[in-house]
């Protein structure tokens, strides 16, 4: 077991909130292996980068020595989180999320180790599908309807006369009485996650556990669009199962200050004794580290070299910044104000009349030409200044 300074190091980094620091310290002052619970309901079958925040610091658990407990919510991913919601979810049936499940627990190994020693995997459908009537009425009885609307979404959505379903009310008392039957010592969750974390403090205490879990809320990672959180609606996301070019790519594009915040939450890596290193080359690492880490070093290394001959065929410098653009396709005049590479359209039409404007490597000589986003398109004006071009649309 390491040290506690070393271990309370490596448990903080990145975290939002920890609570409490305090009770942790006596915890890991046992000097025993602690249970470290993870809940997720199988609700998609495929995962991105910003779903494994949580589970890289799951991996700096094991790597300390203490056991994941990772929940698949079989049982509770029917009635749906509404954590963040807008609107109740529709239910999923028992057969969509075992099919889940399968597919995101074989990518979950890509990340955990699956040390019988350092992780144990189980189904809250075990213990909450046999339930009765009068255990259920027992869990329900230790929260108020006014608790409840204490959640930031329930009361926005009661204040706006959105319906809410007495299920959902019930959803964090299943997930606090998770962590009562696998005796948690800590559990990790999202930001977005904290008054279910905290659910699950209060019933421990409530079922007589002589210690309630210690609760770490980790960030919602941005996407590549540095703005919003990663996540296929938005399009900014990079999935685990891409393709190795594909993922070692979008990395690329990220900008400087996204590179350091996912150096952050998705490696061990110091940011400070990365800030030192020229950004190309942090990046470039940056991307071989995720890439070995869903495929293995090798193919990140093949990954590396393939993206930087293909920028040195076309002559672009590979660490381009990537510009979104909320279209199918652009005007080439407009796109070059909205890549800001001019500061004015009399300049734009000018460096086209003069050759100086390359869409992929190749001129342009048309104002009214139309740029499909969609392909993402390198924009080049003059012989320095690049931009790629990402379509940050919805995708329904």
């Amino acid at each position: 077991m390491n040290d506690l300074n070393t271990q309370l190091k490596l448990i903080k980094k990145g975290a939002v909130e920890l609570i409490s620091e305090e009770e942790l310290v006596k915890k890991l002052q046992a000097n025993h292996p602690l249970r470290i619970k993870f809940g997720v309901d199988p609700t998609t079958a495929d995962i991105h980068l910003g779903h494994t925040v949580a589970l890289t610091k799951l991996r700096h658990f094991q790597d300390l020595g203490h056991k994941v407990v990772f929940l698949i919510g079989d049982f509770t991913a029917q009635i749906g989180d509404p954590s963040g919601r807008s609107e109740t979810r529709k239910p999923l049936t028992a057969e969509e999320v075992a099919k889940n499940a399968e597919t995101y627990l074989q990518q979950v190994f890509k990340i955990l180790d699956k040390d019988p020693a350092k992780l144990e995997v189980v189904y809250n459908s075990h213990w909450l599908g046999k339930m009765g009537v009068k255990e259920i009425i027992g869990l329900a009885s230790h929260y108020t309807v006014a608790r409840m609307l204490e959640r930031d979404d329930f009361q926005k959505r009661y204040k706006e006369g959105t319906p809410i379903s007495i299920l959902e009310f019930l959803y964090p008392l299943m997930q606090g009485f998770d962590s009562v039957k696998i005796n948690a010592d800590i559990e990790i969750g999202g930001s977005d996650q904290k008054f279910n974390l905290l659910v699950g403090r209060e019933l421990m205490r409530d079922y007589g556990k002589k210690s309630a879990q210690v609760v770490l809320t980790m960030p919602l990672l941005e996407g590549l669009d540095g703005v919003r959180k990663m996540s296929k609606s938005f399009n900014n996301y990079i999935g685990i199962t891409e393709p190795p070019k594909e993922i070692f790519g979008k990395i690329m594009s990220i900008t400087d200050e996204l590179m350091y915040r996912y150096y952050e939450l998705l490696t061990n890596e110091e940011v400070a004794a990365i800030k030192e290193q020229h950004p190309m080359e942090a990046k470039k690492k940056l991307g071989e580290i995720i890439v070995t880490r869903f495929y293995d070093e090798a193919t990140a290394k093949a990954a590396c070299a393939e993206f930087g001959n293909v920028f040195k065929e076309k002559q672009v410098p590979i660490d381009i910044e990537t510009i979104y653009i909320g279209k199918d396709s652009c005007n080439i005049i407009d796109l070059i104000l909205e890549a800001k590479l001019v500061e004015s359209r009399r300049e734009a039409k000018r460096m086209i009349e003069q050759g100086g404007v390359k869409i992929d490597a190749e001129k342009i000589t048309d104002e009214d030409f139309m740029v499909d986003i969609n392909k993402e398109p390198i924009l080049q004006i003059g012989k320095r200044k690049f931009k790629k071009i990402k379509n940050q649309g919805i995708i329904i």
